[in-house]
């Protein structure tokens, strides 16, 4: 239920913000390629120091996510209360959370998939 109502928002916060995300796509990848890429580099960094310095995965999986992280969710609430009138900065959010969510559910795959490796 929490993947669907998270994906459920997604759909929701997309349909507000079509016409702004439809009319600039460079601007979307622009954002979007570096905030993956930073992602993933995060999680990975912490994610595996914690697998060195012989964290358990209850540990370890939870910091990666949150070094990981950008907290987009917060963002979109103050560009909208501060800076409604001024797309780029909705813009710059939301593309922010529709590039997060699914990469942070990729990334609980793959801790999930790898949680036999800090059983050892």
């Amino acid at each position: 239920m929490t993947v669907i109502g998270l994906l459920l928002t997604l759909v929701i916060i997309f349909s507000m913000q079509a016409d702004l995300i439809w009319n600039n796509p460079l601007h979307i990848l622009l954002i979007a390629i570096p905030l993956i890429i930073q992602t993933f580099i995060i999680f990975f960094v912490t994610y595996g120091a914690c697998k060195v310095i012989k964290l358990p995965f209850n540990i370890s999986a939870p910091a990666g996510f949150v070094g990981a992280s950008n907290f987009f969710e917060l963002a979109v609430a103050v560009a909208i209360a501060l800076f409604p009138m001024n797309p780029g900065v909705a813009l710059a959010t939301i593309v922010g959370v529709l590039t997060e969510v699914p990469v942070m559910l990729i990334l609980v795959r793959i801790a999930n998939k790898t949680q036999h490796c800090f059983n050892k």
